[in-house]
């Protein structure tokens, strides 16, 4: 049986066309693969929430990845099919997002019994650095940020808006911005409540200072910095954050599987039921493997 030029061209269209295939069920089956490990030798359930920036196929267009309602519908599912005295490790990779869907991953990690850790190898900015303050403990590379908390009203920080009101004359001050100031103000006090109520947090333990609490509180939420300013490890720790420096080096091994995609992929990943429960582990801090 003879093959003709145009039978190969056919074959190797076909083959062309399922590598990509090939390539991606590899790559997803070595981040199993190593969530699966990572899981094993700290005895946890691991939830990835990694944002980068997407293109489409073809068109080559740029996308902004961002903490959506659909990840908080993911990660919320993970958290309920985690056992209660089974700790949960959270690696953040991300600028943030909708603040809904920010309270509502937060809230459901404070709820949660056992130890809770955030894992931030380059960045977690804005309603990262919220999620990060959830956890009872956030271990991150040395050269890895957080960012402040502040509110935004479309692209202004509400601190300069009220600041606006505040150094004018009333009667200089057109109606749509005395809306504006009012609704920062609003917006201020429910984001310092909030991060108030994740500082607070006691399960399974107090993880910050009381006298530590209202200057977090302040620093992160009233606009002293931009909001896209840095906020490195170093700084912090003085905060009274609880900061641990250094990651596993099986966080690095994870983060190489999550390369710049070219194609659309889910930022959220976990292992689904059914869970293999853990034996409870001791009270207080674990150790990083």
């Amino acid at each position: 049986m003879s093959f003709s030029i145009f039978d190969l061209f056919w074959v190797f269209l076909i083959i062309s066309s399922l590598q990509p295939l090939w390539q991606r069920r590899q790559t997803e089956f070595r981040r199993v693969r190593a969530l699966q490990e990572f899981e094993q030798n700290r005895q946890s359930r691991v939830i990835l929430l990694i944002h980068r920036q997407e293109s489409i196929s073809l068109l080559g267009i740029p996308l902004s990845r961002y903490i959506s309602i659909e990840d908080s519908e993911q990660v919320l599912r993970a958290i309920r099919l985690t056992p209660a005295n089974v700790p949960i490790d959270l690696i953040l990779h991300t600028p943030g997002g909708l603040v809904l869907a920010t309270e509502q991953i937060a809230r459901a990690l404070i709820r949660h019994p056992a130890q809770v850790s955030v894992f931030i190898p380059h960045y977690a900015m804005s309603g990262g650095t919220m999620l990060a303050l959830a956890a009872d403990e956030i271990v991150m590379d040395p050269n890895a940020v957080l960012g402040p908390v502040d509110p935004q009203l479309g692209n202004m920080a509400a601190a300069s808006i009220v600041k606006v009101v505040e150094q004018k004359p009333i009667a200089e001050i057109d109606d749509q911005t005395l809306i504006m100031a009012d609704l920062s103000r609003k917006a201020i006090n429910q984001v310092q409540r909030f991060v108030r109520t994740l500082l607070k947090d006691e399960i399974p333990q107090p993880k910050i200072a009381p006298e530590n609490i209202e200057k977090i509180v302040d620093t992160l939420t009233t606009g002293q910095i931009t909001h896209d300013c840095p906020i490195t490890v170093e700084e912090a720790t003085e905060l009274g954050l609880p900061i641990t420096v250094g990651l596993p080096k099986s966080i690095y091994k994870l983060m190489e599987f999550y390369p710049q995609p070219q194609n659309i992929r889910p930022s959220v990943q976990y292992i689904p039921m059914p869970y293999k429960p853990y034996p409870s582990l001791p009270e207080g801090k674990r150790s990083n493997p």
